[in-house]
Parts: C-alpha cells; structure tokens; sequence
C-alpha cells in the first residue's frame, strides 16, 4: 500500500508541475498578445494618418477647383477694341470759326460721342456744300490722318476751309452742308453757318478744303 501511495504522490507532484508550466506557456501567450497590442495601435494610428491625408486631399482638391475657376472667370476683357463710331452715335453741329484777319473762311464741324461707348473715328469725313449751282464736294487738304478714339461723352472737330467771295458778284450761294464720318454711308444735313456765297470759279477744282479728323482742336 505504501508503494501504490509514493506512486500516487509522485504523479500528483508531477501533474501539479506540468499544471503550472501549462499555466506559464498560457500567461507568456497573453504576454506576448499584450505587446503585439501596440502595434495593432500604431497600426490604426496609421490608418488615421491616411484618413487624413486623404481627408487633407479632398480639401486640397477642393481648394484647386475652386481658386482657379474663380480667377479664370475674371480674367475676361468685357470692352474689348472699340469700333468704329456709327453716324446716329454722333452728335453733329458747325459753327463759323472764321477769325479776322484770315484770306479764307473756316467752318469748324463737332462730333459729339452720345453713343453711350468709346468709339474710333479715324482719316477724313465726307462734306459737301449746297450750292445754287449743285453739290460742291470739298476736297482734303491732304494732311496726315491718324486713328483716335472718342471717349463717350466727349467730341473732336475738324475744318472746313473756303475762299471768301470778295469779287463784288452774288457769286455761288450756300445752302446747306452735308457730312458724313469716316468710314460711314450715312450723312446729316446741317445748316451752314459761314458766309453766304463763294466766288464763281472757273472750274478747275473745288475751292473748298476738308481737314483730317482732329485738325480743329478737340473739344471736351
């Protein structure tokens, strides 16, 4: 009996020895899942970091799409090149701007910008007179003639140069003008403000001379 009870000891020992290296195999397991912990932590801080660098795109994408469709959109010129000044955007009047002393006559002629734009007026208008003989169209003076532009509001002139009747005869009277803008088919009719009658010519050319635009002063 006493056999069977060391051997019944001695297993009890032993089994109670391999209890607790199961019970140290299992804490070292649950020791090593605790520091792989960590890394599933840094692991999912990783994750946040993605989160928000995509997140951090989005706002960079947002911001792309947007700053520079807005400057794009303002980019745009509205005015543009002017055009050309139409006859109905022009304000027309003559007056007599003869000044003693002078052998010829001068009647200057404004154009008035009313067009609501700035407009270009460039070269030489067309004038005639009329006459009790006819149309007399004046021919240029042959003087330089530039482009400029006509702010809206404001007004240009150019001359009209013509020999003063001082033969004594009733000469050719004057009944009128007419003028056209550069680079226009449609003239106005204007009453002519200068003197009455012109010396009979014998033909060989018009005594009446046309400046270029601006050849009169500009006026304000």
């Amino acid at each position: 009996m006493r056999v069977h009870q060391l051997t019944f000891a001695v297993l009890a020992v032993a089994a109670g020895l391999s209890l607790t290296a199961c019970q140290s195999d299992a804490d070292g397991t649950d020791q090593s899942q605790a520091s792989f912990a960590p890394s599933a932590s840094s692991s999912s801080s990783a994750a946040g970091s993605s989160n928000s660098g995509q997140s951090g795109g989005n706002d960079a994408g947002g911001k792309n799409s947007t700053g520079p469709g807005t400057a794009a959109g303002t980019g745009s010129d509205k005015n543009g090149t002017a055009g050309r000044c139409r006859t109905d955007e022009l304000a027309i009047t003559a007056i007599d701007s003869t000044i003693d002393g002078d052998p010829d006559g001068t009647v200057a002629v404004q154009f008035k910008n009313h067009g609501g734009r700035d407009c270009t007026l460039s070269g030489y208008a067309g004038v005639d007179l009329k006459t009790s003989a006819g149309s007399l169209p004046a021919k240029r003076t042959g003087e330089k003639a530039g482009s400029m532009t006509l702010k809206n509001g404001k007004s240009v002139a150019f001359g009209i140069n013509y020999p003063i009747n001082k033969s004594g005869g009733s000469g050719v009277r004057i009944t009128g003008l007419l003028v056209t803008p550069p680079n226009e088919t449609e003239t106005v009719s204007l009453a002519w403000p200068g003197a009455a009658t012109l010396p009979v010519t014998d033909g060989s050319g018009s005594p009446v001379k046309v400046g270029p635009i601006g050849s009169a002063g500009q006026g304000g």
